[in-house]
């Protein structure tokens, strides 16, 4: 899931809330140094060896034998490692089988087995879903509404070694925004759709609302799991000319006193800015706002598409 792939970093309690209302201030010294630290540490997860820049395929399974292998002859032609890697069965039952070639140039999570049910990352609840490595590369099962795919990852992918770094608006903490808190009792569905076509929905505990330049906005969120943090997929006039045009994200603390922190100079863009082998939620109509947010990172300079 995404939580992971989402930066979750928590807000300065020295930091004095700025209201969206204010206008634009010298930046103070903590203020700058949290953004920096938020920074480095988004750049970090990015770049790490099994980071978004490190995919290489999303590939789609059929019902039955997929041979798997980087030769043309295979059902699945892989960008990184042996020729016949092995075989994948997707049963009709949904299961998951790997049947590895007997050259040993694989582990399934670690150890050298020859064959072993691949668990996909919307089943192996708190741990990791099986991963399948081979030399720099490797691959695991995702679930996309049923749909079964091997999403492909190589440490030493050209994206990975080619990145060309992040672009922000500069720091401005008019952006760190104290909206009220509006909670929903019971929490609301929101339909969330996807780049590959898929929706889902979504329960949202509440919306938060903020003023900017005499206008009121709102924005849903929902929680990637029970008790976490609140999460926004958003989109506003920025988008798809300085910023990533299908969304970007934003984490927020849960509320407190029927007040919650926007800090949009932590928005970010999704997997999806930086390959074309994610599969991330696009901005619902709910939460495309008629303002420019200039806060947070740009549009990616090496965006594929």
């Amino acid at each position: 899931m995404l939580r992971r792939a989402a930066l979750v970093v928590a807000l300065s309690l020295g930091v004095v809330a700025v209201q969206a209302e204010t206008s634009h201030a010298t930046v103070p010294g903590p203020y700058a140094q949290e953004i920096q630290q938020w920074r480095d540490k988004r750049t970090a997860n990015l770049t790490a060896p099994t980071g978004w820049l490190s995919l290489i395929g999303l590939e789609w399974l059929s019902e039955g034998d997929n041979r798997v292998g980087s030769a043309a002859d295979n059902d699945i032609v892989l960008k990184a490692g042996p020729a016949h890697l092995g075989v994948v069965q997707l049963g009709k039952d949904g299961v998951v089988h790997i049947k590895l070639a007997a050259d040993g140039v694989a582990t399934v999570d670690g150890k050298p087995v020859r064959e072993a049910t691949l668990i996909d990352d919307q089943h192996a609840g708190e741990s990791a879903p099986t991963t399948v490595a081979f030399g720099t590369a490797n691959f695991y099962v995702i679930d996309r509404d049923g749909r079964k795919g091997l999403r492909v990852k190589d440490s030493a992918a050209e994206t990975r070694a080619h990145f060309l770094g992040i672009d922000y608006f500069p720091v401005d903490p008019s952006w760190r925004v104290v909206a009220d808190w509006v909670p929903f009792d019971p929490p609301q569905k929101l339909e969330i759709g996807s780049v590959i076509g898929t929706i889902d929905k979504v329960d949202v505990p509440g919306k938060a609302v903020f003023k900017r330049d005499g206008h009121t906005f709102e924005l849903l969120p929902y929680q990637e799991e029970p008790g976490g943090e609140l999460f926004f997929v958003l989109a506003d006039r920025t988008s798809g000319k300085e910023t990533y045009g299908a969304a970007r994200f934003l984490y927020a603390a849960l509320p407190k006193d029927g007040k919650v922190v926007l800090d949009f100079n932590k928005a970010y863009n999704p997997p999806c800015a930086f390959t074309a082998f994610a599969t991330c939620p696009l901005a619902p109509p709910e939460n495309r706002l008629d303002v420019a947010i200039t806060a947070g990172e740009k549009k990616y300079r090496g965006e594929h598409h």
